[in-house]
């Protein structure tokens, strides 16, 4: 920041530079800044931007979102998988429900 403070527009020589292009590196004022995609960029690189179509950072945006899909479908099928071995670790006597009836000493106790 400190190296920005002193600084001059490249287009306006008399006024201060308030950001600096992250494409061509150069300083610039308010007024030839503009704020681009979440990023702030001067009107020649915005110019470029829009010739070229597609800023080049979005070349791999197809494969990002491909990659992040089979991660993700990766991560559901993992916790299906550790649901179905915990199901299977079950015992046989809760699906009979004879887990919660009494145990043949209760039932001594209680004749």
């Amino acid at each position: 920041m400190s190296a920005l403070a002193h600084q001059r527009c490249r287009n306006h020589a008399q006024r201060e530079a308030v950001a600096r292009c992250p494409d061509c590196q150069r300083y610039f004022c308010r007024e030839c800044i503009t704020e681009h995609d979440d990023r702030v960029v001067c009107s020649v690189c915005l110019a470029q931007l829009g010739e070229s179509g597609k800023p080049k950072t979005w070349r791999m945006s197809g494969a990002r979102q491909g990659a992040q899909f089979l991660v993700g479908l990766l991560i559901i099928w993992m916790c299906f998988y550790v649901i179905g071995r915990a199901l299977l670790n079950v015992p046989s006597e809760f699906h009979e429900q004879s887990l919660w009836a009494a145990s043949p000493l209760e039932r001594l106790d209680d004749e």
